[in-house]
Parts: C-alpha cells; sequence; structure tokens
C-alpha cells in the first residue's frame, strides 16, 4: 500500500492508495507540530480505516509549505520503518516537458494534478485547483506544461472582503438562488461564487483562444465543488485528482 500526502497552505491531505484509492481524509497544515505529533495523527487517520503501518510499503509527498515538509518526511519515517518518502520535486520522472521560465518554482501541487490529468483525461488539458489560492494550469496538445494563472482562492477572497469593511459579515460558501441579489449577505454569496464561477469560465475561454484548440477541464480542490457547478463550460469535477497523481509519479520513480 501506498501512503500519499499532500501539504497544502491550509489543509494536508493524507490518503492510501492501493489498486485503488482506499482513503483520504483532510487534517489542518500546522507548521508549529513537530514529527512526532504528525506520525501520531497519520498514526491515527490509518488505524480508523483499518490500516496497520506495516501494510505501507512506500510513501509519497507533495509539498508547497517548504519549513514542513522535513518534519513530515521524519514523521513517516519514525511511523514507517525503514521508509524513504519519495518527495515530489526536481529530479522526478514526470513525463511532461516544462515550458515555462524556471521550471525549478513550479509548485509541486501543480506538477501532480498535471501528471494526473494526463493520465487521466489525455492532452490538450486544463486543470482548476481551488484551494487556498486558485490555480488554472494548461498542458498543450503536444503534452508540454505551457503555463497558467494564479488567482486569490475563495475563501482567501472573502478573508479579505470581510477584514478591510466595516460593515460586512462573515457568510457561509452556499449560494443564492439568483444572481442579482437584494441583500448584503446574498449579494457577498452571489459574489464570491458566481464571480468566481465566471472567472474560471472567461480564463478558460482565453487560454482555448490563445492555444487555438479546444481542451478538455477538469476541475480539483477543496471548493471546487461548490464553485464549478455554476460554471458554464464542460468541466471535470475530481476531487481524486491529487492522490491520482501523486500514485503515478510514485509508480513512474519507485
Amino acid at each position: 500500500m501506498l501512503l500519499a500526502i499532500d501539504m497544502g497552505n491550509t489543509n494536508i491531505e493524507v490518503g492510501v492508495i492501493d489498486k485503488d484509492i482506499l482513503f483520504t481524509e483532510r487534517i489542518s497544515t500546522d507548521i508549529e507540530k513537530t514529527e512526532l505529533e504528525y506520525a501520531v495523527i497519520l498514526k491515527t487517520v490509518m488505524e480508523i480505516h483499518g490500516v496497520e503501518a506495516s501494510q505501507i510499503s512506500g510513501s509519497i509527498i507533495s509539498s508547497v509549505v517548504p519549513p514542513l515538509t522535513h518534519i513530515m518526511k521524519q514523521a513517516v519515517r519514525k511511523l514507517v520503518k525503514d521508509s524513504d518518502p519519495m518527495v515530489v520535486g526536481a529530479g522526478l520522472e514526470t513525463g511532461i516537458k516544462l515550458l515555462i521560465d524556471d521550471p525549478k518554482t513550479l509548485g509541486a501541487d501543480l506538477v501532480v494534478d498535471s501528471v494526473a490529468a494526463l493520465d487521466e483525461y489525455g492532452a490538450p488539458a486544463i486543470v482548476v485547483d481551488m484551494g487556498t489560492a486558485t490555480t488554472i494550469t494548461v498542458i498543450d496538445k503536444d503534452r508540454n506544461y505551457v503555463g497558467g494563472v494564479i488567482i486569490p482562492g475563495v475563501r482567501s477572497s472573502l478573508e479579505a472582503l470581510v477584514s478591510n469593511t466595516s460593515q460586512l459579515p462573515r457568510v457561509s460558501l452556499s449560494s443564492p438562488d439568483k444572481y442579482i441579489c437584494t441583500n448584503t449577505v446574498d449579494c457577498m454569496k452571489s459574489g464570491i461564487i458566481n464571480g468566481q464561477a465566471a472567472m474560471v469560465d472567461g480564463m478558460i475561454e482565453r487560454f482555448e483562444d490563445e492555444l487555438g484548440y479546444k481542451t478538455t477541464v477538469v476541475a480539483t480542490g477543496g471548493l471546487s465543488k461548490v464553485i464549478i457547478p455554476k460554471c458554464r463550460h464542460d468541466i471535470i469535477l475530481d476531487n481524486a485528482l491529487m492522490m491520482k497523481g501523486l500514485k503515478v509519479l510514485y509508480d513512474k520513480n519507485k
């Protein structure tokens, strides 16, 4: 069994994969936690799902939180004896050519998403990942990673709006029935949800215009299930994309 860990700025997704994904869980990202604390958390998560550390034969980590990467590696080593976790980064075989200014600066999450999208859906592809930031990346018809955009995420945008205004309240991320709303709370909800959906639609159109052809569009990330149903493009919602990509990368490089 493969222990797969995706470390994001807000949450860490933990999964165990055999032939299929057995389970995934999310825990909070906390740079104050020690390797022992993370080892205990990982052990607890696996035991809840009936998986023993002795059943883990390999592990892979994707991280956009550099201060925690080594800590998580040590946590996995404590939990899985004789394990040396694979870390997504320079030197791994991905099967994708990176046509960007400095490939070393590309986030591990974007690499994993792209690998999974190519393996699962083929090229050309656009991948929308809605987490702390919303990223939209493009793989062309020749399987080249050609770039994309980084946008403030849904919750980040909402938090900035509430924190910098005196009268706007905190609201839940549920969609109102109408686009044109008549009270403050629904106006905020429509703006943040429908506005983000319109942005995704608009960026897809501009990317495809620049490429000169249509693409398969895939969306993932914690808030994609709220935003993507409001989009007007045909978008595949796949919240297992990161785990699938980690499995593909592990198999390519083990």
